[in-house]
């Protein structure tokens, strides 16, 4: 990374722990699931490691904390901060709760396997000549690319206007988001500003962290 982008402010993406149907790959969109045993220990250890002051996310640097209603996501939110640093957040009013951030609704194709979307679509006459692809086709009855674009993009002007006052590093402006696997992956598409159908190459596992920042761009009158 730069210097001169050493300041700026972070975007922590935060994928909830793990599931019954994390496990086997089902979508979960809208389904209330609670964590598993292991997935509460994912997000303990990864809260142990990565979250407190010093680290990496460290809670006086914390401009805001958004979550997804999903019980799957406030669970993660409640064990990845100690009792004390939830308290002063929600005090400061620093912690919203937010439905730009719930997983993307899969409609019809909920707790289904990619294979098993894939085939009920070939039955309906659709993609012949390539597979589905959610990132192009969307969800029957659920969401387009385009809707959880749109809801995202609102989410990032949010946040560009927490943290634009401070990317000199002025002030410390962190976000964090506790969010799920497809929806993060969108959140990252936007923030560096691909079409949803642009490829991706970030697989967060359960219980993970990811982290974003803005780049500043310097041009110099000087160089050759």
């Amino acid at each position: 990374m730069a210097d001169k982008d050493a300041g700026t402010p972070r975007v922590y993406l935060a994928r909830h722990g793990e599931t019954e149907w994390t496990k086997n790959g089902r979508y979960t969109g809208i389904t209330e699931l609670e964590l598993t045993e292991n997935g509460v220990q994912q997000v303990l250890g990864t809260g142990k490691i990565l979250v407190g002051p010093g680290k990496l996310i460290d809670p006086v640097k914390l401009a805001h904390v958004f979550i997804s209603p999903r019980k799957r996501a406030l669970a993660t939110f409640d064990l990845l901060f100690d009792r004390v640093v939830k308290e002063a957040l929600i005090k400061d009013e620093k912690v919203t709760t937010t439905e730009e951030l719930a997983e993307w609704d899969y409609g019809k194709y909920e707790g289904l396997l990619t294979k098993e979307i894939r085939a009920r679509r070939k039955d309906q006459g659709l993609d012949q000549d390539k597979p589905w692809d959610i990132w192009r086709d969307g969800c029957e009855d659920g969401e387009t690319a385009q809707q959880v674009s749109d809801r995202l993009d609102e989410l990032i002007k949010k946040i560009h206007t927490l943290q634009s006052p401070y990317m000199h590093g002025e002030e410390a402006a962190d976000v964090v988001l506790v969010a799920h696997g497809h929806l993060l992956r969108a959140f990252a598409k936007r923030w560096l500003k691909y079409p949803m159908e642009t490829p991706l190459s970030m697989m967060m596992e359960p219980g993970g962290i990811g982290i974003l920042r803005h780049v500043i761009t310097v041009f110099n009158a000087h160089s050759p």
